[in-house]
């Protein structure tokens, strides 16, 4: 579902690391031909069409959005529970610490000295990150989309030739998370596997 797009779920339903239809991508054409931006006039972050008519936007809504779609999978607490605030926490962390931080490597005309800069920035978060995962499996505990989430923004390394070397607990957790059956079957259907 990552790194951004519109997309609209199959079946009616949404499925964190299931099959969805993409509609476009930021930069790029709606399968209507329709530039990216008369879908979503924000032009950068995914966009959740819905049966509806209604839009979700904000990769940390959509993915609550699909997890309470299927509350029987617990990939997110039940609402108005501290569990459910904690998730937050971990979401608007890696949208805006992480996500949004990674923005100058996606800009093909971003200086290589902003690039480091950004790396550095980066590479302090990851510092901090790294420990919060060294004695538990995912970020809550149990799988959630917090992990669905940090799993794809921890694969844009290596897309940009960066090394996740000096952080193993970071390298464990994404192997982890990758050999989850519906994550594996999700990259192989989009591609990137």
């Amino acid at each position: 579902m990552f790194p951004g797009g519109t997309y609209r779920p199959h079946r009616g339903r949404p499925s964190l690391f299931h099959r969805t239809r993409r509609l476009a991508r930021p930069a790029a054409q709606a399968e209507s031909g329709a530039d990216y931006k008369t879908v979503n006039a924000k032009g950068y972050v995914p966009t959740l069409a819905l049966d509806s008519g209604d839009q979700l936007t904000e990769a940390a809504v959509v993915v609550q959005y699909i997890a309470d779609q299927a509350p029987e999978k617990k990939l997110a607490p039940a609402c108005n529970t501290l569990e459910r605030y904690h998730l937050q926490e971990w979401l608007n962390f890696i949208s805006s610490e992480l996500h949004k931080g990674f923005g100058p490597f996606w800009k093909p005309d971003t200086p290589q000295d902003q690039k480091e800069a950004t790396w550095a920035r980066l590479s302090q978060r990851f510092d901090w990150l790294a420990p919060q995962l060294a004695d538990k499996d995912y970020l809550m505990g149990q799988f959630s989309v917090a992990d669905a989430y940090l799993f794809t923004i921890l694969r844009w390394p290596d897309h940009f030739k960066l090394s996740l070397d000096r952080w193993p607990a970071l390298q464990a957790y994404r192997a982890r998370v990758g050999a989850r059956p519906a994550v594996k079957q999700a990259l192989q259907d989009e591609g990137i596997g």
